[in-house]
C-alpha cells in the first residue's frame, strides 16, 4: 500500500466515507487541482488529499451540511462537495455562506451500474 493509499483511508475513515471512483482515481493520477476550466473558464480547485481533514474541519462544514465532504471549489464562495447523505454520493456545489442543504446545486449525475 502506497503512502497515497494509506493518507486516502485515513481521509475516508475520518469522514466515515468511502469517495467515488473516480474521484479516488483523480487522487491517485493528478492528485489536485488549481485552474482555469474552458469552456467557460470558470475557475476550479480541487484540494489535495492532504488537506482536507483541514479545510473540513476549519468551516465547520459538517455542522451545517451533515454528510457533505468538502473536496475544493471556485476560489472564492463556492465549495465542491461530496453529499454523502445517500448511497450513491452526489457531487454539489454550495455557497460559503449557506446554513443548510436547501441551496445545494448538483453537479455532476453518476450513470447508473448495469
Amino acid at each position: 500500500m502506497s503512502s497515497n493509499d494509506d493518507q486516502l483511508a485515513q481521509v475516508e475513515h475520518h469522514f466515515g466515507v468511502r469517495f467515488p471512483q473516480d474521484y479516488r482515481d483523480f487522487l491517485g493520477t493528478t492528485g489536485s487541482l488549481s485552474q482555469f476550466v474552458p469552456p467557460a473558464d470558470d475557475f476550479l480547485v480541487i484540494d489535495a488529499l492532504a488537506e482536507l481533514i483541514g479545510i473540513n474541519e476549519a468551516g465547520e462544514f459538517q455542522k451545517r451540511f451533515p454528510g457533505a465532504v468538502v473536496i475544493g471549489g471556485d476560489g472564492s464562495r463556492e465549495l465542491l462537495a461530496y453529499d454523502f447523505r445517500q448511497d450513491t454520493p452526489l457531487l454539489v456545489t454550495l455557497d460559503v455562506s449557506a446554513e443548510d442543504w436547501s441551496s445545494a446545486i448538483h453537479q455532476a449525475i453518476r450513470p447508473a451500474v448495469c
